[in-house]
């Protein structure tokens, strides 16, 4: 009997057009996988049974009758609880939005239900995205499958934990500084985060409004071709959105698994790799670019000299946007409303409401935020950061003037344990050293696991393009999966241990 949660959303796409299956019985499935393992795992905040399982039965019946669909209609998908879903709920892993059921879905969204595919549900998160650990939910830890012990990496470690123990096939991350990217290789899953602008971003609860970029989590590099093609294109309700087509994503991750890169100038960037990075995730970087080699690609060494400063500008931009975002979150107009007793006035409610329904490191950053826009020091930090953003997206430009894409480790280190961290915001916010400047230039980043460090955990491999040319990342990404699965004899997450069942 096959399992159906263990096929690629391809697979079962094809499953389903030809009449091999229904999107019922393959949606039940993955509602009976999330019923099994999800009370170790804990990638869902909230779980869509019913609607799944209507929208599921409407398009068994569309297809019965003839009607053309989309390529992927049947298929499951799970949606970070950062995206706002019409009659679901919606937290963004905050106590402050709590039981909010937005009245209306983002342009994403609109489109997987145009599409025809089945929502499982709401993945976990860090609280308004911030984080690098799915630690900062109010609603509890998400587990790596890996093992249960240690982080599924942040914010959307909901999404890429779901999609890792086999409880969706598709799900729906965002990336502010690697939250698609970074869970993507510690737990062994395909992560993209577009071009900024490619992707609406209408009906996404806003961190920092210049970095914020939805994108697809999946097992296969194809898998997220097919759904960005599904989720992106200009939508004339983002200020931000790109007035242009999508390049062809699904015709280069298939010219990409072909394995020939000929042609093909791959830049390594000197600046992400060496000290702080673990041997192993440099061993399998070093094993990566030896396979591109091998199928054409010419490897160049490029420098970036400006993205030793990223962190530090990437931790003004972000905080400073984030405190002018969350600003509406006071508890006068939706969500939590708490009310002292004594005296309430609206300052009083705000700073209680404030007080109660964020959590630490949100108000570490909205903290950090407010002083580097406050007067007298906006110029110092906010303005400064600016400036160096501009260096690092001039660096960008240098270096794709050498080279086709620019490649590097994704993360430095594997999953580190629950907790370890926790005390060390510094050591947290150094998991995405690897992956900020991307947001900072705008430019597209794919993270395609490429192995096991010495520990026995996935690490990630990360390719980066030119802005809106996105399909540079497929074509190189695939070829990279398909040569690994050579040397694997299959998929990477064949590897991870089985998990056992808690119902």
């Amino acid at each position: 009997m096959t399992d159906w949660t263990r096929l690629s959303a391809a697979a079962l796409a094809e499953k389903l057009a030809a009449g091999e299956v229904t999107s019922v019985e393959v949606t039940q499935a993955h509602l009976d996988r999330i019923a099994a393992v999800d009370g170790a795992v804990h990638a869902f905040l909230h779980v869509s049974a019913e609607q799944a399982l209507a929208t599921a039965a409407d398009v068994d019946a569309r297809r019965a009758a003839g009607e053309e669909l989309h390529p992927l209609a049947g298929v499951p998908i799970a949606v970070k609880d950062v995206v706002v879903t019409k009659g679901l709920p919606t937290t963004a892993g905050s106590k402050i939005l709590e039981g909010w059921v937005p009245p209306y879905d983002a342009t994403l969204v609109e489109r997987i239900k145009a599409a025809g595919l089945p929502i499982l549900g709401k993945t976990n998160m860090d609280e308004f995205a911030m984080g690098s650990s799915t630690e900062h939910s109010a609603y509890g830890n998400t587990h790596n499958p890996w093992d249960l012990d240690r982080i599924p990496g942040g914010s959307g470690g909901g999404s890429a934990a779901a999609v890792a123990a086999y409880e969706a096939p598709l799900a729906i991350g965002t990336d502010t500084g690697g939250s698609i990217r970074q869970p993507g290789a510690v737990t062994g899953t395909v992560g993209v985060k577009p071009t900024y602008g490619s992707v609406s971003r209408y009906g996404l609860i806003a961190m920092a409004s210049s970095l914020d970029q939805a994108g697809p989590v999946t097992r296969t590099v194809l898998d997220s071709a097919l759904l960005h093609e599904l989720i992106g294109g200009h939508d004339p309700l983002d200020s931000t959105s790109i007035p242009e087509p999508l390049p062809a994503l699904v015709a280069a991750a298939r010219q990409g698994a072909d394995g020939d890169l000929t042609g093909v100038r791959v830049g390594v960037i000197r600046e992400l790799q060496g000290e702080g990075y673990q041997p192993g995730v440099l061993a399998r970087f070093t094993e990566s670019l030896a396979l591109l080699e091998r199928a054409g690609a010419e490897i160049v060494e490029v420098s970036c000299p400006h993205f030793e400063y990223a962190l530090g500008a990437y931790y003004l931009i972000m905080p400073s946007e984030a405190s002018s975002n969350l600003a509406k979150f006071d508890g006068m107009r939706f969500g939590l409303r708490v009310v002292p007793e004594d005296n309430p006035t609206a300052e009083r409610v705000m700073s209680a409401t404030r007080g109660q329904g964020f959590g630490d490191e949100v108000k570490r950053r909205v903290i950090l935020g407010t002083y580097a826009l406050s007067a007298g020091y906006y110029d110092a930090y906010y303005g400064s950061a600016q400036k160096v953003r501009t260096l690092i997206q001039r660096d960008f430009e240098a270096a794709f003037a050498q080279a086709d894409v620019l490649v590097s480790p994704t993360a430095p280190t594997t999953a580190f344990k629950l907790g370890e961290k926790l005390d060390d915001p510094l050591a947290m916010y150094l998991n995405d050293v690897a992956t900020i400047p991307a947001n900072l230039a705008g430019v597209p980043g794919l993270s395609v696991p490429n192995g096991l460090s010495d520990d026995g955990l996935p690490v990630g491999f990360q390719v980066l393009a030119p802005a809106k040319a996105d399909d540079r990342l497929y074509r190189v990404g695939a070829a990279l999966e398909a040569l690994l699965e050579q040397e694997w004899g299959g998929p990477l997450l064949a590897q991870a241990p089985e998990l056992e069942e808690t119902r």
